[in-house]
């Protein structure tokens, strides 16, 4: 397998269990089992991959696939992708709310991503930005509306780190780049979008507030997030992509 391509095509369904052809053009990214579960109840269709580092499930030409945590696995799942070569994929992500005003459940649509993870500076050099493609993110905006759900607009810090929540230096820096949010994928899943020419789009749950020592994540509070916002995350992520199919649009606004 001396290239890129044969590489991926023997990977995907390797790390996912499912056959190249078993997937929909258009994807749904998650970090969460609980996304899948849902997606394959509603939809009536089973999920594949339990034994594999990749949990799926496929119905009405979208699949949403559980990549697992962090920078790196972001990048690999955009790399394996490449396989199929998607109409869009959305990242349906959960971050931390940094300003006052995103409070938990909000919805939080990036404009930009801040590249603080690394991972994508083995994709570009850190001048180039991750940037999601427009016109997905305006299916998602006009879906939204259309759930009469209301969200934010801003830029998200993509870092590395999980546990930072007692570090007092990178939060004063947190608040110094203004951003709106805080999350371990998003600039990767862009910028490694980019890199495959694939148009992405993200969508975060603010499921925590970790500027403040309250306002840090637990069991409990993780767990109230889930049964009160997931669904309607996940469902308007699923319009936001019937929104492109029905409708026949493309997203492809960059020239790669």
């Amino acid at each position: 397998m001396e290239t890129k391509k044969k590489i991926v095509e023997n990977w995907l369904p390797r790390y996912t269990g499912v056959p190249l052809k078993g997937f929909g053009r258009y994807v749904l990214l998650t970090n969460f089992d609980r996304y899948v579960e849902l997606f394959a109840n509603w939809h009536r269709v089973p999920v594949h991959g339990r034994h594999k580092p990749m949990t799926s499930a496929t119905a009405g030409g979208i699949s949403i696939i559980n990549f697992g945590m962090g920078s790196a696995t972001a990048a690999t799942v955009m790399d394996l992708l490449s396989a199929i070569n998607p109409e869009a994929v959305l990242f349906l992500g959960k971050c931390g709310g940094l300003k006052h005003r995103a409070k938990l459940g909000s919805l939080i649509l990036p404009i930009a991503a801040i590249r603080g993870e690394g991972t994508s500076n083995d994709y570009f050099p850190p001048e180039v930005p991750a940037l999601p493609a427009f016109a997905l993110q305006k299916a998602i905006s006009t879906t939204i509306r259309d759930h009469k759900q209301d969200y934010w607009t801003g830029t998200v810090y993509t870092t590395n780190r999980r546990v930072w929540e007692h570090d007092g230096e990178f939060k004063k820096y947190l608040k110094r780049i203004r951003a709106m949010a805080v999350d371990m994928e998003t600039a990767t899943v862009f910028t490694t979008g980019f890199a495959n020419e694939i148009p992405t789009g993200a969508l975060l749950l603010v499921s925590d507030e970790p500027m403040t020592p309250e306002g840090v994540k637990t069991t409990e509070s993780d767990k109230a997030v889930d049964n009160k916002h997931v669904s309607m995350h996940l469902r308007i992520g699923i319009d936001s992509l019937k929104q492109l199919i029905n409708n026949g649009l493309t997203v492809k606004h960059l020239k790669f």
